[in-house]
C-alpha cells in the first residue's frame, strides 16, 4: 500500500470422504469387554468447532482456524441502482482439525442457504462470522466443499484506527477494496493473509459497466442486459488482495512476456498522467524483475479509480489498484514501483503476522529508492541520506518491527522500513544484498515469511551477524548510527 503524502509523496489437493471403520470378519466365539473403536473411527474422535480467529495478535478475529482453503469460487451479481449484491461463493478446503464446525468471514449480508459436501448445513450469524456447523463432522487431512448462497446491500467496515475499507458503493458500480480487510464485504472468507488461496471470480453487472478483478482475464459474455466478467488468479493469494472494480472504464489491453495485460482508468478521470504512468507497468515489472527475480504471476495491469474515498495504492494482486491522487501533479512512476514491488513483497511473499508489515512496506519503498535510481539516476543512497538526516524525533520513537495497529500504516513502517533495507545493503553489501532478495522471493514464493525467517535468510547468505542491526533498526527507538559494512 502506498499512501500520498506519507509512504509515497503524490506525484512522484486429494479429496477423501470417509474414515476407516473398525471391524472384523466374524464375531469371537467369547464377545469379551466392550470394543473399543480404532483411533481412525469418527467414534474415536472428538469433533470440535474451529477457532474464530487465525491467532493474529494485531487483529484476533481476523480469520479462523481449523481448515485451510485451496480455491475460492466467487460468483457475484452486483446492480448499482438497488445497491443489491446477490452472490454464490463456494470454499474447497481441508480441515486440519476434526470439526463439529468452523466459521468464515462474512460481513453485513444475509446468508440463504450452506451446504457442505452437497448436504445442506446449519448456519449462525455472530456480527461478523459465519458459524457453519456440518449434517456430520469432519476428519482432520480430509477435504471439503461448502457453498455459501447471500445477498442484500453490502456495505465498508470501520476500523476504528485504520478507517473504512471493503465494499463501496459509487455513483455508476462499486470498488471493493481495503486493507488490512475488505474480502468479507463482498464474499465468506477466511480473512487472515495466513491462508492463502487461488480464486475465480465471476462478476456480472449492467450491461455497458466493466467488472475488473484480479489475474487472468477469463472472457465475458452479455445476456438480458447484464455481463458477466470472469477472472483468475491461479496463484495463492491472501484475501485483502482481492478486489473488484465495477464501473464505466477506459481499458487497454495487451501482452507482454506472454502474459496478458490488462489496465483500466475510470472515464471520469482526464486521460494524461494516470494513463501514462500505468502504461509504464511491464517496464518497471521488468527493471524489477531484474533485481528481485522472476515476475512471479500470470498477468500485469492497474487500475486508477477516482472516488475520493479512496487516497491509497494497494497491491492487488497481479492488478494494482491507485487512487488518482497520485498522479494529480503529473506522470508518477514512483508509486507504480512500489505497487509492483508489493508483486514480490507482499503478494507473492505474503506476512503471517500483521506485526510484520514493515517487510511488505519497507521492501516497497526501498524499490522506490531503487527504481530512481535506475531510471533517473538519483542513487539509492543520497535517498537515503536525505530521510535518514531529514527525518523527525518520531520517526524513532516508533519501531516499525512492533508498530502496533495505531501505527500499521505509518511513517515508521514506510520510511524507516525503507531505512532498515539500506542498512542491511550497507552492512552485508550489494551481492549479498541483492542475492538476499531474490532468495527471499524464490524461497518463499507463493507462501508466507516472518520477520524472524528473513533475518535468519539475510544471515545465511552473507555469512554475518546481523540481529543488532535489525534491533537497532526495526524495535529501537533512539536513531540509530549511520550504517557500516560488516
Amino acid at each position: 500500500m502506498a499512501l500520498p503524502g506519507r509512504a509515497l509523496r503524490v506525484g512522484s489437493g486429494l479429496l477423501l470422504t470417509g474414515a476407516l471403520l473398525a471391524g472384523c470378519d466374524s464375531a469371537p466365539a467369547d464377545p469379551g469387554p466392550a470394543s473399543v473403536p480404532a483411533p481412525s473411527s469418527p467414534a474415536a474422535r472428538q469433533f470440535k468447532p474451529g477457532a474464530a480467529g487465525a491467532g493474529d495478535p494485531y487483529f484476533p478475529s481476523y480469520g479462523n482456524g481449523g481448515y485451510d482453503v485451496g480455491r475460492y469460487t466467487v460468483k457475484v451479481r452486483y446492480d448499482p441502482a438497488e445497491n443489491r449484491l446477490t452472490g454464490t461463493t463456494t470454499v474447497h478446503a481441508a480441515a486440519t482439525a476434526d470439526l463439529s464446525a468452523f466459521n468464515l468471514d462474512l460481513a453485513g449480508l444475509t446468508v440463504r442457504s450452506v451446504t457442505v459436501d452437497g448436504a445442506p448445513a446449519k448456519h449462525t450469524r455472530k456480527d461478523d462470522e459465519l458459524v457453519v456447523t456440518p449434517a456430520h463432522g469432519l476428519i482432520a487431512g480430509n477435504g471439503f466443499v461448502a457453498e455459501i448462497a447471500y445477498e442484500g446491500e453490502p456495505e465498508p467496515l470501520e476500523n476504528e484506527v485504520l478507517g473504512e475499507g471493503g465494499f463501496l458503493h459509487t455513483e455508476d458500480g462499486a470498488i471493493a477494496l481495503g486493507q488490512p480487510e475488505s474480502a468479507s464485504t463482498w464474499f465468506p472468507v477466511n480473512d487472515h493473509p495466513s491462508d492463502k488461496a487461488t480464486y475465480d471470480f465471476e462478476v456480472t453487472a449492467p450491461e455497458g459497466l466493466t467488472a475488473v478483478s484480479n489475474g487472468v482475464p477469463a472472457g465475458k459474455a452479455t445476456r438480458a442486459g447484464w455481463t458477466t466478467w470472469k477472472w483468475s488468479e491461479r496463484a495463492p493469494m491472501a484475501s485483502y488482495l482481492s478486489f473488484v472494480v465495477i464501473g464505466k472504464l477506459r481499458v487497454t489491453t495487451g501482452e507482454h512476456k506472454g502474459r496478458p495485460v490488462y489496465s483500466a482508468v475510470e472515464n471520469d478521470i482526464p486521460e494524461g498522467a494516470a494513463d501514462a504512468s500505468i502504461a509504464k507497468t511491464v517496464e518497471v515489472a521488468d527493471y524489477l524483475e531484474s533485481v528481485f527475480g522472476p515476475y512471479p504471476f500470470e498477468a500485469y495491469g492497474g487500475v486508477v479509480v477516482s472516488d475520493q474515498r479512496i487516497r491509497y495504492a494497494l497491491e492487488t494482486q497481479s492488478r494494482p489498484v491507485y487512487s488518482v491522487g497520485f498522479f494529480r501533479q503529473g506522470t508518477n512512476t514512483g508509486v507504480v514501483a512500489h505497487e509492483l514491488a508489493h508483486q514480490w513483497y507482499g503478494d507473492s511473499v505474503a506476512l503471517t503476522r500483521w506485526q510484520d508489515i514493515w517487510l511488505n512496506e519497507g521492501l516497497a519503498t526501498y524499490a522506490e529508492w531503487l527504481w530512481a535510481e535506475h531510471s533517473e539516476g538519483r542513487r539509492a543512497a543520497a535517498t537515503f541520506a536525505t530521510r535518514f538526516a531529514g527525518s523527525p524525533a518520531q520517526l524513532w520513537r516508533t519501531p516499525p518491527g512492533k508498530p502496533g495497529v495505531e501505527n500499521l500504516f505509518s511513517d515508521s513502517v514506510y520510511q524507516r522500513g525503507g531505512m532498515t533495507v539500506h542498512a542491511l545493503r550497507v552492512a552485508v553489501g550489494d551481492k549479498a544484498f541483492f542475492e538476499i532478495l531474490k532468495t527471499w522471493a524464490a524461497e518463499k514464493r507463493n507462501g508466507n515469511g516472518s520477520t524472524a525467517e528473513f533475518i535468519a535468510l539475510a544471515e545465511r547468505v552473507s555469512g554475518k551477524k546481523l540481529t543488532a542491526l535489525f534491533d537497532a533498526w526495526l524495535y529501537g527507538t533512539t536513531r540509530p548510527e549511520n550504517p557500516k559494512p560488516l
